[in-house]
């Protein structure tokens, strides 16, 4: 018997590369792609169409638009990545495109229900799903322009400080301003008024800030690696390391003293301990930052009435219903959510219009009550694979800013939707902020659609095929070499 060949030397196993290999071309998996798209898009259509019939109501034209509209739409975003991004992760696009579908039907479903409505001040019921599909199409322009410009996502590293700057103007901004210019809507001062349009800046400013300390943890991951005493098993910083720390807690409070904003101060601060527990895989940080976030937060209780108020609406919302600023809210949210029960009353059975805010803040307690907790559970196993294939891509790119930037990314939507069906099953406090993808409202989906395409942008990456090195011209062997003759001078 011969010896075995090592494998790289002729055998079977050397031809078998991986998609990282130079010169061999992965599958892009675009056919993948459209595939689970067009199941996105039939559910979607489906749901639209139970709605209106659970109504009561004939088929209307704005079923047919509604659906045109949104079939539309995700076949130009999957046109999109085909050619920009070729080998981005086949599953994040639709994942995305089917959690935004279900948020449109409950918005129209919400829209059906509130119809005809009048409010104490003498206005009616505006509907605001054809506003939503406006604010998708304004969104995927922003998606297909972020991947044909931003070829390659370490170009974002070079301008990390400027990215970080501007993103903590946008952050403070609402909370310095005049009322007229940022005013105070449901207790919390984060909307900017730009004439007949509202911005909130806080959620563009958190993936700029993303890009600030994925770059920042990169250029500076020594000086926050380096241990120093040891206590309760933990090797903690040194104290002169501390100082990126305490300036993110410093703007954390900040975000919660002028803005009156507890989602985004936590949402903020927990993007920052997540990167820094990355970049050095020391929980040490973790146990700082969330010692620092407590202390903060019970300070700001004792203080500030507004953090009072929505401390007492979490832990007695029914003692607390007819309040004004009371918790009606909540406690209308956990009422549906025991009317749907396991299996649900059913798409277009349930009453939405009893919930305020119920296609903002509170739209997943309207999925809660329509399709029950299956219904429910299906929709966080949707954000679970979104951020599962969002963080294997991050894995698996090759550079270290990449790696921050794609787990921050990935994390931040995985923690906002923590932050907002906590809020609403009452297992934390309230704190304002929309459920990314499905709520209503354009800041929330423009900057989230941005997200998304630097998510498929690293995906894109660590997937792609490694170009080969130029072949270096060879040099002959000395001995090979042709013989000069050289003439003595004379």
């Amino acid at each position: 018997m011969g010896s075995p060949v090592p494998a790289g030397e002729g055998s079977p196993g050397a031809s078998v590369a991986t998609s990282t290999s130079p010169g061999l071309r992965p599958p892009t998996r675009r056919g993948t792609e459209l595939v689970m798209l067009s199941f996105a898009a039939g559910l979607v259509t489906l749901a639209l169409i139970l709605v209106e019939l659970n109504q009561e109501r004939s088929l209307s034209l704005r079923v047919l638009y509604l659906g045109l509209a949104y079939l539309g739409l995700f076949a130009c975003a999957h046109l999109a990545v085909r050619r920009w991004a070729p080998y981005a992760d086949a599953a994040i696009l639709p994942c995305v495109a089917l959690l935004n579908g279900l948020g449109l039907v409950v918005i129209h479903r919400i829209d059906l229900a509130m119809e005809g409505t009048v409010f104490l001040d003498g206005s009616t019921w505006d509907p605001v799903a054809f506003k939503q599909v406006i604010w998708t199409a304004i969104g995927l322009v922003l998606f297909a322009a972020t991947l044909k410009f931003l070829s390659d996502h370490r170009t974002l590293a070079r301008f990390g400080y400027t990215f970080g700057l501007i993103g903590l103007v946008a952050l403070m901004l609402p909370g310095v301003l005049p009322g007229f210019i940022a005013p105070e809507i449901n207790g919390a001062k984060i909307w900017l008024r730009l004439g007949p349009l509202s911005l909130q800046p806080g959620e563009f400013a958190k993936i700029l800030l993303m890009v600030f300390f994925a770059a920042f943890l990169v250029s500076k991951r020594d000086l926050f690696t380096t241990a120093g005493r040891r206590f309760l098993g933990m090797d903690l910083p040194r104290a002169r390391d501390l100082g990126p720390l305490f300036a993110a807690w410093g703007v954390t409070v900040a975000v919660m003293v002028l803005q009156k904003d507890l989602g985004s101060s936590l949402l903020f601060f927990g993007i920052v301990l997540v990167l820094l527990y990355v970049a050095t895989e020391r929980a040490a940080w973790v146990v700082l930052g969330l010692g620092l976030f407590s202390g903060g937060a019970i300070v700001a209780w004792k203080l500030f009435a507004h953090v009072q108020q929505r401390v007492a609406n979490w832990q007695d919302p029914i003692g607390r219903y007819e309040r004004i600023g009371g918790g009606y809210q909540i406690s209308q949210s956990l009422f549906g959510l025991a009317t749907g029960g396991i299996g649900g009353a059913g798409l277009g059975a349930g009453r939405p219009e009893m919930i305020p805010e119920a296609n903002t803040d509170f739209i997943t307690a309207v999925i809660g009550e329509e399709l029950g907790f299956v219904g429910f559970a299906a929709l966080l196993l949707i954000y679970m694979i979104f951020a599962l294939r969002g963080l294997r891509s991050a894995i698996a790119v090759r550079d270290s800013f990449g790696k921050l930037l794609g787990g921050g990314l990935a994390f931040a939507v995985c923690f906002q939707v923590f932050i907002v069906v906590g809020g609403v099953t009452k297992l934390i406090p309230m704190t304002g902020i929309t459920a990314p993808f499905l709520s209503y409202g354009g800041s929330s989906l423009l900057a989230n659609y941005i997200l998304v395409a630097l998510l498929l942008r690293i995906s894109a990456a660590a997937r792609a095929p490694q170009r080969a090195p130029k072949p270096k011209p060879q040099q002959p062997a000395i001995a090979d070499q042709h013989t000069v003759m050289v003439e003595r001078p004379k």
